[in-house]
């Protein structure tokens, strides 16, 4: 027994005692008067609840000297134990108790606790209790009486996550847990150990990792933003030229997505132009040009030229652009920047601006509306997707493979890459580039569309070779080259390879993530 809980009870005996003693002493004083009303220990008992709660019937009276005394002993303690109850009410209001008392009759519900409840955190908490009204939001912080209250349900309770999951006692959902300010699990406090808690943890930062291990799970407003821009706003087939001014953080997630999805014809030509200091990422990733052309437009592959010189000193460049992304990290540079753009460029494509900031005219992107919502947060769909995408792949080749479970966190990156490209195969199968989302109608049209002309050898090989080419780029990306057999320490594969030397089971390799449109459109029906 903890040393505080010994203190409490030795102070509850000690009371009870002095207690009983009274009422003893009120007893055997009062019998002895033949005109007392008092003349049992039952009688005293109710005499001392009656003063103690300042009801006072007057039916039973001390009449003795001794009696009276301890009646005014009675009298005494009545006034401090009704302080003592009022102030205990009123910190239960005004603390924890009364949000922890009405958060036990919720326990079968969906608990999202946020560590802090700022911007980002409050946007998700709407966009969670959007999707799912009958859930409980809770804020692990007092709410500062400056901020406005939250137009969705919700408590604030300055408890930490081990309580709050504790307090759910294991009934209904496990809670989900957000830490969303950036790197906040290794600042934070109430990160401590939020590993052996029954939870998911979810945690923002700038370190490039997407999963730590067991319950705890990273996340990057940046890669966010970035996969909800080429989702809203895919590659077209039109489109040949692409300029990135602004190579901060934004900008190498948008390049980083383009990389490994923006694949959607097999002789495509696409010239991106970055404009932004790109030494460290050249570093890198230093085999890049094993998938692409370097420095100089190609006709027969996709290039990416570095530009060192000023973005404002190629007119003829953005003129040609058929897309213009800006996307620095200062927000206001980025207006600035497409303020000039408009000002004093001849632009005949389409600028795309990251902003924060709605505004009627701008063509603009990354909202935090936008960018933290549950199935960008918590990649629910997509991971399904993925571990769908390993299970089919498993089936399809002889040699021994491993479970999602049993996978490394680049191999389980892989599935998601892959998983991340379905939207462009959808749009490659109906050649609908105006489809932005997954509906179960348009995924079984495409699935359908997909086993009907794949029954043609030669379309069937322009598949498999579209998503080998998507593979190429995820495991050169990663800096992977070839090699006679697959070494992961070496970061060697004998299919880093043109798809024409591939063997007939590579090839079939290659089929997963087609066929997986058949499993998401059952999903989603």
């Amino acid at each position: 027994m903890k040393r505080k809980h010994k203190i409490y009870l030795g102070m509850t005996i000690f009371l009870l005692t002095i207690y009983i003693g009274l009422l003893a002493i009120l007893c055997v004083s009062e019998y002895s008067d033949s005109t007392a009303t008092i003349r049992s220990f039952k009688d005293a008992f109710w005499y001392s609840l009656v003063t103690l709660t300042t009801v006072g019937y007057g039916d039973l009276t001390p009449v003795t000297p001794l009696g009276q005394a301890v009646g005014v002993v009675f009298l005494l303690m009545s006034a401090g134990i009704m302080m003592t109850l009022f102030g205990a009410a009123v910190s239960f209001v005004t603390s924890e108790g009364l949000p922890l008392f009405l958060l036990g009759f919720q326990r079968h519900k969906s608990w999202y606790y946020f560590a802090d409840c700022g911007v980002e955190s409050s946007t998700l908490a709407a966009n969670i209790h959007r999707e799912e009204p009958d859930t409980v939001i809770i804020f692990g912080e007092k709410r500062d009486e400056q901020t406005e209250f939250p137009d969705y349900p919700c408590l604030f309770i300055n408890a930490s996550p081990a309580r709050i999951v504790a307090h759910k006692k294991n009934i209904g959902p496990a809670c989900k847990i957000f830490l969303m300010k950036e790197n906040d699990i290794g600042t934070n406090t109430r990160a401590v150990d939020l590993h052996t808690l029954p939870v998911e943890v979810y945690a923002r930062t700038t370190n490039g990792q997407d999963y730590l291990s067991g319950n705890i799970y990273f996340f990057h407003s940046y890669d966010c933003c970035a996969r909800q821009y080429w989702h809203s706003k895919p590659l077209c087939s039109a489109e040949t030229t692409i300029v990135i001014i602004g190579f901060g953080n934004y900008g190498h997630c948008i390049l980083e997505r383009a990389i490994l999805t923006n694949i959607i014809a097999i002789d495509q030509h696409v010239a991106y132009h970055i404009f932004g200091g790109a030494a460290e990422f050249l570093a890198v990733h230093s085999h890049l040009h094993e998938a692409f052309s370097l420095g100089n437009v190609s006709e027969t592959t996709d290039s990416l030229i570095f530009h060192e010189e000023l973005w404002e000193s190629n007119h003829a460049l953005m003129s040609q652009a058929d897309r213009i992304i800006i996307c620095p990290d200062n927000e206001p540079e980025g207006w600035n920047i497409y303020w000039r753009l408009n000002s004093y460029y001849q632009v005949r494509g389409k600028i795309h601006l990251h902003s924060n900031r709605r505004t009627p005219g701008v063509t603009y992107f990354g909202t935090n509306e936008e960018i933290y919502t549950p199935n960008q947060i918590m990649r629910t769909a997509l991971n399904k997707a993925a571990i769908t995408i390993n299970e089919i792949f498993c089936k399809a080749v002889s040699y021994p493979t491993k479970t999602w479970e049993e996978l490394d966190a680049f191999h389980r990156e892989s599935k998601i890459a892959a998983a991340d490209h379905i939207l462009m195969k959808i749009r490659v199968l109906l050649k609908d580039e105006t489809i932005t989302e997954l509906t179960p109608e348009i995924t079984q049209k495409a699935y359908l569309e997909y086993c009907r002309t794949k029954q043609s050898k030669e379309v069937h090989d322009m598949y498999r070779q579209l998503d080998h080419t998507r593979w190429l780029r995820f495991y050169t990306y990663y800096n992977w080259r070839y090699g006679p057999a697959r070494n992961d320490i070496a970061r060697q594969h004998p299919m880093l390879c043109p798809y024409e030397n591939l063997t007939p089971e590579q090839k079939r390799e290659r089929d997963a993530a087609w066929e997986l449109l058949g499993s998401i459109a059952q999903e989603l029906k």
